[in-house]
């Protein structure tokens, strides 16, 4: 290596690539090290999307008639691992805790403040990196079949655009028809969410992140951190290549972070949200927007590979083995959202685990009492959203200056 590294950054999905990107262009010699290539895990997998209107993170069900849905387990939207239960028992009382909606909206604030930079932070990035193009404007759809929550979720959004700056058009029947006329007919309305941009290509945004990261001089080493120790002068961990030594360390690992962490005394209460997707052939009439089906809670992105579609969530161990369920679930509702639906494209559905926060907002911010180590994680659903601006608010209080926002509803400290 020809420069020794100020910072290692542990963790190469978007928000450690991000990091690591916004570190060197503030001059800091930067190592970004991860067992995979750069967004190759979790990043990889995504509805592609920069939530603009994402202002108020998914709380937990608190009506009784939905949280006995979900206990059936028979639902698109959520699917659980029996096994899971025990362990899920304390973060999802917190959870729903958080959840009450005086509550709710307090944390929407704290969430608010980084979801309102995402657009422009993506675009800084992107403008620098030279792919612009893989963004395309027109937002997204969310559709919804019953119009009883058709109704709440235009509540929601009249909400969000009063206090968050949210744009949105409200559909009728015929207007849904008018913007996507491959949907079969007759759904109740939508919601035409008109600010964020569709990634068409998120796997290629994180590489040309990286990409860029090399160019202004950072590196990037394949390898995993098999231990992290604090040195006199700095920490220094234990890779499969030998030891590499810096004065800083942030560790960025997703839903990994604990294997790190908890030898150094965090103990994070992470749980843990999987999730499937499979691309499709595009149908004649090529689907147009990203589509939600909101009633049942997956998603169709048209990318460059095909048609994304997206799983509920599964509610799992972080390495258990893949289920059918999920995708078979989703497909099922997809195909009758989408008749025209073209075949399968991959030879298997990929998989990610996404790690969740009891309080809905991400870890961000210096351990305390120990000298020079950072902690990222914890986006849940955001991380492809939030990655650059994430990066950027880690960045700015690495340096010393002045955040963009108040970092503390993010500090380590409400979890220690």
């Amino acid at each position: 290596m020809a420069n020794q590294p100020a910072v290692i950054v542990l963790g190469a999905g978007i928000v450690g690539v991000s990091i690591a990107l916004q570190l060197q262009l503030r001059g800091r010699q930067t190592l970004l090290l991860d067992r995979q290539g750069p967004g190759e895990g979790t990043s990889f997998g995504n509805a592609g999307l920069i939530q603009r209107e994402a202002v108020m993170p998914h709380p937990f069900p608190r009506a009784l008639a939905q949280m006995m849905s979900y206990a059936r387990n028979r639902s698109t939207e959520a699917y659980y691992r029996g096994t899971m239960l025990p362990r899920l028992a304390i973060p999802f009382m917190q959870y729903w805790y958080n959840s009450q909606e005086e509550r709710h909206r307090v944390i929407a604030r704290h969430y608010a403040a980084l979801i309102a930079h995402c657009l422009d932070d993506h675009l800084a990035l992107a403008g620098l990196a030279g792919v612009t193009n893989l963004f395309r404007a027109g937002g997204w759809l969310q559709v919804h079949t019953h119009a009883e929550s058709l109704d709440h979720a235009l509540l929601e959004a009249a909400y969000k655009a009063e206090h968050f700056g949210v744009t949105y058009d409200a559909l009728d029947t015929a207007q849904v028809a008018q913007m996507e006329a491959t949907l079969r007919p007759g759904l109740a309305g939508g919601i035409h969410w008109t600010q964020p941009l569709a990634v068409t290509d998120p796997y290629a945004l994180t590489r040309a992140y990286l990409n860029y990261f090399t160019q202004l001089g950072g590196e990037f080493r394949t390898g995993n951190a098999e231990k992290v120790q604090k040195e006199q002068a700095g920490w220094r961990v234990q890779s499969a290549h030998g030891p590499i030594e810096a004065a800083e360390l942030v560790i960025a690992l997703g839903a990994w972070s604990p294997d790190i962490t908890r030898a150094l005394g965090f103990h994070p209460p992470l749980f843990v949200k999987r999730g499937y997707h499979m691309h499709y052939r595009q149908p004649a009439t090529p689907l147009c927007h990203p589509v939600l089906d909101a009633d049942q809670g997956y998603v169709l992105a048209p990318m460059q590979r095909g048609i994304r579609l997206t799983t509920g969530a599964e509610f799992a161990d972080r390495d258990a083995p893949r289920s059918a369920i999920p995708l078979t679930r989703a497909e099922a509702q997809a195909r009758q959202l989408l008749p025209s639906l073209g075949e399968r494209l991959d030879p298997e559905a990929w998989l990610g685990s996404r790690p969740c926060t009891p309080d809905m907002l991400p870890i961000i911010g210096p351990a305390p009492g120990q000298k020079g180590l950072w902690y990222a994680f914890g986006h849940c659903h955001q991380g492809l959203t939030l990655g650059p601006t994430a990066g950027r608010l880690l960045a700015e209080m690495m340096e010393g200056e002045t955040p963009f926002t108040d970092p503390e509803p993010y500090r380590v400290e409400r979890f220690m």
